[in-house]
């Protein structure tokens, strides 16, 4: 099925280019990208996780290594139970926005540019559709 081949296929070729020219996987990118959409650069791992797809054991494994590398910080979040906050740092920053214009030319040379608009406007139209389905009341 054409459908699944392009789930499948589309991140392996986007991480191979963030991994070929940042040294950065698609999910690692994907972490430091959220990071970056808040205004202090903070957000609480259960949220980057939600907003990822991705477990908490997971993405505290990608935290470890984007923290070993000083692209991020963990902070815990004062009072009960153990919620922690990951930190994008001003080298994660860079290493984000330097990364951010070879990502989008590749998404727009596999996807943007070679769809047409009117398939372009389905494809956001199915995938809002299949996304409520999955995850009710979520946006895309």
């Amino acid at each position: 099925m054409a459908a699944a081949a392009l789930l499948i296929k589309l991140p392996g070729a986007l991480d191979a280019q963030l991994q070929s020219e940042q040294g950065l996987t698609f999910f690692e990118y994907m972490v430091l990208a959220v990071l970056s959409e808040r205004d202090d650069r903070t957000l609480q791992m259960s949220d980057i996780a939600a907003a990822t797809s991705s477990s908490l054991s997971r993405l505290s494994h990608v935290v470890k290594r984007l923290e070993a590398q000083g692209l991020l910080r963990r902070e815990r979040i004062p009072g009960a139970g153990r919620r922690t906050n990951a930190v994008l740092t001003d080298a994660g920053w860079v290493k984000v926005v330097a990364a951010a214009p070879g990502h989008v030319a590749r998404v727009r040379h596999l996807l943007v540019d070679a769809v047409a608009a009117d398939d372009l406007a389905a494809l956001r139209r199915i995938s809002e559709t299949v996304i409520e389905r999955i995850d009710p009341g979520r946006s895309c």
